[in-house]
């Protein structure tokens, strides 16, 4: 099974000070080894983003990417069409959480999706699941 993570499951993951960390860095030891873990271009952009206005130390992020994700997944007409019918269901939802939903749901081998944002978790009728992280889980 493939497993998407979606940016605040890697921001939670590499900030010690995010109130998710303990739960991010619980459930992605958890899936390394078990799981291809899968990023859409989207998580990519956001997270060097955060890196580059000093949220995060760029090397760190950089080696993240490239030593625990397997695959950086394109965002295409595909996944724009498909973000845009969640989107228009559930007006609360960001874009770029519609577009990381609908990148997932294009790839018949994602099984899962690990979000930190109650909003993403709360869209309904996907192929596949959505874990929510929660507070204080996995230290």
């Amino acid at each position: 099974m493939a497993v998407v993570l979606d940016s605040s499951a890697v921001v939670a993951f590499l900030d010690r000070s995010d109130s998710l960390h303990d739960a991010a860095r619980a459930a992605i030891r958890n899936l390394v080894g078990e799981d291809r873990l899968l990023v859409s271009a989207v998580t990519y952009a956001e997270v060097l983003t955060g890196a580059r206005r000093g949220h995060q130390d760029e090397h760190r992020v950089k080696k993240f990417f490239s030593g625990l994700i397997s695959d950086v997944l394109p965002v295409d007409t595909k996944v724009a069409d498909i973000a845009a019918d969640l989107r228009a269901r559930r007006k609360s939802l960001r874009m770029p959480d519609a577009l990381i939903l609908a990148t997932a749901e294009t790839q018949p081998e994602v099984g899962l999706v690990v979000t930190g944002d109650q909003e993403t978790a709360k869209i309904r009728g996907l192929t596949c699941k959505v874990q929510l992280l929660h507070k204080g889980a996995g230290a």
